[in-house]
This record gives structure tokens, sequence and C-alpha cells, in this order.
């Protein structure tokens, strides 16, 4: 690795610690520091041996998972924002800096965390009936992990947690239909430390079981040189038409959030590339921002990594991951699409240039110098779809990383493909008698490499550096997955969560009731438009909540609260979970809390502010693909409604109406649009995108004027071929 890629590295880091407050370290004195980087490396290397050679018992895992993350974060977060960018003295009351009251609350998050993996073989008899040090232990828990979280995430997630907690222990003072028997401290304490419905959940075992593997293997892809790759294809792809550099963005955004899975991770790194050329090419700095955080959010939703929701909406659905993936592909397009399109007419009306053929890089030389960087990639896909466990894939994905990494011989890249394929055919990919030899090489090519030469040496602590840094990522999800957990278990603990859905579908229908008398009856019926508003609450609650809550509790909440009132209306479930899924991820362009937009502004020196409005009109597709996929669930294959012909015509009429829209915004489809067009665009956009065919119909009646004159006027402008 070159020190120009070590600079950038270091650049990208910075800015992503910058806006994520998930990735906000304090510094460290050197000796705190080694401590901090050995329990990474060790979270790191736990979750790696136990994806290829076998998890532990669920409670145990999950409970070594949670000790490792609750102590990291009170040794790399300081209890103050005033402390946490200043490097303290090391004294006595504070030693390696870090304050004796830090120390002991990271004991107490080790010992409490550990403290049920413990009891595990007595725990069938003392749940319900919890002992005094159970309490305590519990109590202990509850007290270090929203503390955790506060410093790690912000102050939203624990008020939510506290607050569901107190409406568990005063049921009884709780008006009306929210009104429930109540729970002693030691009953809540009880099913949210004891049983797996709380802390010890599904929430906290997704992100130990997947979510952590596959922020590892992003890490370490991008450090091989797979996410270089992506973005010199997306150059090379794009890069020579109109509007070249934004083009470039979208397409690399896309590509690179196929191992990303983070919005602010995809851009800072991509953004660093594509804004300051978007810029010279002569981009106004907010949009030039816009565009690359917009395509940027799409990391969470595009396959085959997705974001940590997605692995939970595995374990809620019990559906395989691969459905997922499948599930996930033509939104996610639709997505990039929609920002696409925007960034089309832009160029167009503007007279944007693409890149000259000498700011291009050669796809030849590309290839010949990044191929082996898919092979990583390559491997994964290969396991996941052979039906083996996502945490598998990762591991095998993960060591091919590695092994990239530490040396790069063509015959050995394909030596190692061909032997994971050979594994699989013969059913021994997870026979240790296959397992062992190949780490075994792996591990034997690294110390050769190693004392090969500096740059050897320099290959192997970049590897030692990207499982320490995703680690880092990981640390801030664990603790809000656990959290969550606690929201989880308050509300499977008084029923609150179909409650909330009653009074949702109640309201939504009596809206409906009254604005049903003013609309034809033919074309809006009473369930429908009682859907219609309980999706459009949820889509607001999901935004509302986005804006201090990460994605993945984010989803968890509203899929506990939200999914049930869909439920009650006839969505499917995995239609449920996608639709909170993706406004969710909304957030991450939404104001006032639009991180991602935040950081593109920051790299391109502009208004934030404006950045993150610019975002979220860019984002229209993603907010309006979640509508399409609820009336027309073909969209998303793995569904029953699922026909050939469904799908073509959703998927056609949503991106007919997608472009529709992106005209109407920027003011250009064919030529320059006046203001009447723009609006009967816009507003025929709607029912086209709608998968009906009397609204479609209508959609095209109204756009039918629009397309007649945009004809004509390209016809007009176009200049005369000479004779």
């Amino acid at each position: 690795m070159s020190h120009a890629d070590v600079s950038v590295i270091v650049e990208d880091r910075s800015l992503e610690e910058k806006f994520d407050p998930e990735m906000r370290f304090r510094p460290l004195r050197p000796g705190t520091a080694w401590i901090v980087a050995g329990l990474l490396f060790a979270l790191s290397m736990f979750h790696y041996y136990t994806a290829g050679f076998g998890l532990l018992r669920e409670t145990t895992h999950r409970g070594i998972h949670m000790a490792f993350v609750l102590g990291l974060i009170f040794l790399v977060f300081a209890a103050r924002k005033a402390d946490q960018d200043r490097l303290a003295p090391s004294e006595w009351w504070r030693p390696g800096g870090i304050s004796l009251l830090d120390w002991a609350l990271a004991a107490t998050a080790v010992v409490a965390s550990l403290y049920v993996p413990w009891i595990f073989n007595e725990l069938a008899f003392r749940i319900g009936n919890p002992t005094p040090l159970d309490v305590a232990m519990g109590t202990a828990l509850i007290v270090v992990l929203l503390e955790a979280v506060r410093r790690s995430v912000g102050w939203p997630l624990p008020l939510i947690a506290i607050l569901l907690m107190l409406y568990a222990y005063f049921g009884p003072a709780m008006p009306g239909i929210f009104q429930h028997p109540g729970a002693s401290w030691s009953n809540i304490v009880n099913h949210l430390y004891l049983t797996s419905q709380g802390i010890y959940g599904i929430a906290l075992g997704v992100v130990a079981t997947y979510v952590f593997h596959y922020v590892l293997f992003g890490v370490l892809a991008t450090r091989v040189g797979l996410g270089k790759l992506f973005i010199d294809l997306a150059s090379c792809l794009a890069g020579r038409y109109a509007g070249g550099p934004a083009k470039v963005s979208i397409f690399g955004s896309a590509l690179f959030g196929m191992i990303s899975g983070s919005s602010i991770a995809n851009t800072v790194t991509v953004g660093s590339l594509t804004i300051p050329a978007m810029i010279r090419l002569g981009y106004p700095r907010h949009f030039a921002a816009a565009v690359e955080s917009t395509a940027s959010t799409g990391g969470q939703i595009t396959p085959p990594i997705m974001g940590a929701a997605a692995f939970l909406m595995v374990e809620f659905l019990n559906v395989s991951y691969q459905t997922v993936i499948l599930a996930a592909i033509v939104p996610a397009l639709m997505h990039f699409f929609g920002v696409f399109m925007q960034v089309h007419f832009e160029a167009r009306r503007s007279g944007m240039r693409g890149m000259s053929a000498e700011e291009l890089p050669n796809p030849i030389q590309v290839l010949r110098e990044g191929w082996q960087s898919v092979m990583p990639l390559a491997v994964l896909l290969i396991v996941l779809f052979s039906g083996f466990t996502p945490y598998l894939a990762a591991f095998w994905g993960i060591t091919a990383c590695v092994l990239i990494g530490t040396v790069r011989i063509p015959a050995l890249t394909l030596g190692f493909l061909a032997a994971i394929s050979g594994a699989i055919a013969l059913g021994v990919l997870t026979e240790l008698a296959f397992v062992i030899p190949v780490f075994a090489v792996v591990l034997g090519l690294m110390a050769w490499t190693w004392l090969q030469s500096e740059l050897g040496k320099a290959k192997i602590i970049d590897l030692v550096d990207a499982f320490v840094v995703g680690a880092k990522y990981a640390i801030g999800v664990g603790a809000a997955a656990a959290t969550v957990g606690i929201i989880v278990g308050v509300v499977t603990l008084t029923g609150v969560g179909f409650k909330i859905s009653f009074i949702v579908t109640s309201l939504a229908a009596q809206i409906a009731q009254g604005l049903g008398e003013y609309l034809p009856a033919a074309l809006f019926d009473l369930k429908g438009l009682t859907l219609f508003f309980t999706l459009l609450m949820t889509a607001f609650v999901c935004i509302l909540l986005g804006c201090g809550v990460p994605t993945t509790a984010n989803y968890i909440i509203m899929v506990t609260v939200a999914a049930p009132a869909l439920g009650l209306l006839g969505v499917a479930p995995i239609v449920a979970h996608f639709f909170v899924f993706y406004y969710g991820v909304l957030a991450d362009i939404t104001p006032p809390v639009a991180l991602a937009a935040y950081a593109g502004a920051s790299m391109a020196g502009a208004d934030p502010f404006k950045t993150g409005n610019t975002a979220f009109r860019l984002g229209l597709g993603k907010a309006l693909v979640p509508f399409v996929f609820v009336y027309g669930p073909a969209m998303l294959i793995v569904t029953p409604e699922f026909t050939w012909p469904s799908f073509f015509f959703v998927v056609g009429g949503c991106m007919f109406g997608i472009v529709l829209l992106s005209a109407a915004f920027t003011g250009y489809a064919l030529a320059p649009m006046r203001a009447w067009e723009r609006w009967l665009a816009g507003l025929a956009a709607l029912p086209i995108i709608a998968p009906q065919m009397t609204m479609t119909l209508i959609g095209l009646a109204l756009a039918a004027p629009v397309l007649i004159t945009q004809l004509m006027r390209a016809r007009t402008l176009r200049p005369p071929v000479p004779a």
C-alpha cells in the first residue's frame, strides 16, 4: 500500500469519525491505546474464529460479544462531549487518561454481561423467580447499558428505553387503552435480563452472529482494493457521458454499497473522488454533495451486504438471507435509477460535459490490476447461495480478503476459488479436515510475507488494523441492539405494540372515512384509503424516529410497533418489514439530522442544510418505492403475488413515474420545461407509479400533453443536419 493510499484512508476515517457518533473515539494515551486496539482485535478474532469453527452456545456467544462491546465503550467514549476530543493526562485517579469511574463501569459491564452465561445451567429454575443477586446483576447491566448507548449513540434511544420501562412499572396509572396491570422491578429485570425476550434477544443475537462479520468483511474488502476497483469501473462505465462525475458517483456508490452497508462510509470513500470532480465540472457545491450522499444511502439497501436491519429481517421473518437479498434487488435499483434520472436531466439542462479520455482510467488496466480484488466477494456469494449460513459465507470471504491482502499471485487466487467451489461440490466446506489446512496455508503465507520485506510487514500491519477498525465500526451498533432488546422486551411484556397498532389503524380509518365522501368510490375504497394513511403515518414516524436513532434500532422499534398495524390491513410481513426498513434509512438524508448529507457537505464546502434539502429531493425515488411495493408486492420477487406480467407492469410504471417526477423537479426532460409542464408531469407521475391499471391510464392521459410538447420542442431545438 502506498503512502497516498494510507493518507486517503486516514482522511476518510477522520471524516467518518466527525459525522458518525458511533465512530468518534476519544484520543487515548499510548499505553491505553494499545490495550484498546488489542481488545478490538481480540473481538474481531473471536467472531472470525467462531464463524468458521463453530458458534458457541447462543447465550454464551451473545454474552461475550456484549461484554467486549460495553467494556470497550467506557474506554473509548468519554462521559461528557467536552472531554471527547481532548487527551486527558494520566493521574492516580485517571490511570491511562481514563477515570477510575470509567474503568469501574467497564468492569461492571463485563461481569454483568457474563453473569447470565455463567448461570446458564440454572437459568431454567431462575426465570420467573430471580434471586436478589440476579436482580442486582440485571439492574447493573441495564444501568451501564443505557449509559454506554448514551455515550456512543446519543440520548434518544436510552430515553425511549427508560420511558418504556417506566410504562411497564406504572401500568395501572396509565390512561385509557394504555392501562395494564403493571410489573414490579424484579419482574421487569427478570424479563429483560434472564429471558431471551429482552437484552439477550434477537437484536443482540443478529449483531453478534451476522452483522459483525459483514461489517468486518466490508472493511477488509475495501482495504484489499475492491472499493477502488468499483469506483474505477464506475468511471469507465459512466464517466464519458453528460455530467460524468455525478453519474460515476451513482454507479460507484451502488457498487461500493454492495460491500459497505454504511451511508457515511460510502459518502466519504466514494465522495473523496467524485465530489471534487463534480465541482470542477461546474456542479454547485451543495448539489455535488447531495448527489453523493443520496446515492450513498443506497449502501444499506444494496445486496449482498446491506445494513444490519437486513439480517434482523432474516430472524424476525424466519426466512433465508438469500430471500432478503432477492427481495432487495429491484427496490435498490429503483433508488439509484431515481437519483440517476435527476442527475441526467440536471446535466442536460446545464449543458454539463462528460469526463475527457485523459481523465478516465483505462478499463483494461483497471481489470488487469484489480480483478483479484473481486475474489473475496465472489467467494462470499458462492458460499452464501450454496445454502450455507451467512456467517460461514462471511468467514470464507474474510479469509479470501486476508489471502489477497497478503499475496497477489493469480494462480493462488484462482486456486483458492477452485478449492472453495470443490469443497462445496464435495460437501466438505465445513469439515475441519478442509478448514484447518486452508487456514494453516493462509497463516503460513502471512508469516512468509512478514519475513520477506518491510512492504510485507506493512501489508500484515494493515490487515491487523483492518480487523481493529472493523470491530470499531461494530461497537455502537452492538450496544444499540442490546438497548433495543429492552424496548422489545417491554413491548412483549405489556402488549403495548398491539395497542399502538390499533390506535394507528383506527385513526387512519377515521381519516379515510372522512375523505372518502369527497372522492370517487370507484377509485378510492375505504380499505385502500385506510392503508394509505396508515402507510403515511408509519413513514412519518420512521423518518422522525430516524432523526435521533440509528437505522437498526429504528427498524426494530418500528417493526415491533408498526408492522402489526400493516398486518391488520393485509400487508404481507416481508413487505411491511421492507417498508419500515426503507423509511428508516431515508433519515440519513432527511434534515435536520441528515448525517450522510452533512458529511458530503463538509467534503464539498457546502451549506449543510441546503445539501440536506437537495439530497432529500434527489432521494424521492426511495421515498416512493416503498409505497409501490406495498400496493404491487410483485416488485419484491419473493412474494406470492409475483408473476412476470405483474412484475413488469409494476416496475415499468414505477420507472416511468420516476422519470416524470425527476423531470418535474429538474425542469428538463427532452427540452426545457415550462411551469405548467412541470406541474402536470409531477401530478401525472403519482398515478402512473401506483400499480393499478385505472390509475396508470389516468396518469398516462395527464402526461400525454407534456410528452407531446416536449417532443415538439426537442425537434425545434435540435440543430439542423448539414447537407
